[in-house]
Parts: C-alpha cells; structure tokens; sequence
C-alpha cells in the first residue's frame, strides 16, 4: 500500500481521515484551507512579511490537529524539513504563491467586500454576508479579516506526509493538480459509461457492475491516450460501423461498413507497432 497516493481536496482534509490513511500505510496529498496559511508559514511571515514571488514555493509544516501548537519555530530562519520521526505531532506541509491566482484572489475579495459594505450601508439585505460583523445592533465592516485575507491571496497549500527526499515539493503541487482527471473520470463514469442508475441489490451483482465500469474506464482512457481523441469522438466514430456475416446458398459472405477517416485513425493508433 505504500506506493499508493490518495490525492483529493480540502474537504477530506479532517485529522481523523489523514490519521486513518497515514496508519494505513496509505500516502497522500490533500488541498488545504487558506486559513491556515498565517499558523503554517510564520516563520516566512516573520523573516521575511508578506511578500511573494510568482512561482515560490514553502516547504513546512502543519499541526496534524485543528488548535495544537505548531512544532515550528519561528526562531529559526529555515523552515523545518519535515519527517515523521522528527515532527510526529505534524504533517508535511507546501504551500504556493501565483500571480495569476492572487489578481483571482483580489477580483474575488473586492466583491466580497462591496457586498459588505453594501450591507453595513443598509442598500442590501441585512444577510450576513463575509467581513461583516455585528456589534450590538449595528452590522459594520471586520476590517481586520479582510485585511488577514488580503495578505494570503495567491497562496494555495497542499498537505501530504511523503517525504521531500521521496517526493519534491513541486512535483507534490504537480500530482495535486492532476486531481481534475479523476474528477473528470468520475463525470465519464456517470455520463459516457453510464454506471448509473443501478437497479443491483445484491453485493456481488452492483460490485460486478462497477468492476466492468471501471474497466470500461480504463479502456476508455487508454484509447484516449493513444488516438488523441475525446472519448466522445471515439464512440461517434466507431458506433456507427457494423459488422455481419450472411449465408447464400451455403456460402458466406461478410457484408461491413466501410471505415471513415476517423475510425482509420483509432484502428492505426491502436494497433500493434508491428501491424501499423
């Protein structure tokens, strides 16, 4: 199971669930929340304030449970390499800094604060909307969260227990990234390959199911991989082509649709380097 790594967002990202993978022999990577960016990098903060360089990357560390005292001292310029036997109260921790995500960051907060001070203001509904607080009976703006939010746009984290002499930092940001294929495999499954709905009710009936489901998967994905093309592409390409064989006076004859562009392209790019 070592070799396993479980890559999913922020909303697996519970003590309990990374404790369970970690006992497990079980590695992975998980999106963090941006709240917790000021606790896991005080010491940057600390050394060096809030500014970042497109592309930077911190390799630290996080307390493995939500209020615990970070092992991290930030008396220490260096940030703390991370290691199971060294830092057993903690997980590895990476975080990221991006232009193109910070200007996002901005765009979003802006809004966030005009419907804020529209609310403080009485022009909206008095729903509570972030960066308002009420102080006895008067709505006003939480200047201070706003400020925190501001200093952290452009940072995202990324939480794992690999080793950085096993996994470097950028290449656990890559494998982060790659999450959208398997999102993007589940839509297949549900979609192209239909697995749902299933009207099963036995275990081995719906574990049968899923098992050609994930084999067609798999498949699907191989082709993909191979011809360059969409999944859709390919089952628009070749459904249409049939095949059939027809006895005449005790000979037979095979009768089959003549392959298109398309479908000449997938036979060549599936075929075996000695048949092509």
């Amino acid at each position: 199971m070592a070799d396993m790594v479980v890559v999913a967002d922020a909303g697996m990202l519970s003590s309990s669930n990374l404790k369970a993978l970690d006992e497990a022999n079980v590695r992975f990577i998980v999106g963090s929340r941006q709240t917790k960016a000021p606790a896991d990098l005080a010491s940057h903060f600390r050394w060096h304030g809030d500014a970042f360089t497109d592309g930077q990357i911190i390799d630290t560390i996080t307390p493995r449970h939500a209020g615990a005292t970070s092992e991290n001292d930030t008396h220490l310029r260096d940030e703390p390499v991370w290691a199971p036997q060294t830092h057993p109260k903690s997980w590895r921790a990476v975080w990221a800094y991006s232009s193109k995500r910070s200007a996002r960051d901005n765009k979003t907060l802006t809004a966030q604060e005009n419907r804020a001070r529209a609310v403080v203001a009485g022009e909206r509904p008095a729903r509570k909307p972030r960066f308002v607080m009420i102080k006895g009976d008067a709505a006003v703006l939480n200047e201070k969260d706003l400020a925190r939010a501001r200093s952290l746009v452009g940072l995202k984290g990324y939480v794992t227990n690999i080793p950085a002499d096993v996994m470097p930092a950028s290449e656990v940001i890559a494998s982060y990234h790659d999450l959208w294929r398997v999102e993007q495999s589940f839509r297949m499954s549900k979609s192209d390959l239909r697995a749902r709905p299933i009207f099963h009710h036995e275990r081995d009936a719906i574990e049968a199911h899923l098992t050609v489901v994930v084999t067609a998967l798999a498949v699907a994905r191989h082709l993909q991989e191979l011809t360059g093309l969409s999944l859709k592409k390919i089952i628009r390409a070749l459904r249409p082509l049939q095949e059939i064989t027809v006895s005449i006076a005790g000979h037979e004859h095979l009768a089959a649709d003549p392959l298109t562009p398309a479908a000449k392209h997938i036979l060549k790019s599936t075929a075996h380097p000695q048949e092509k």
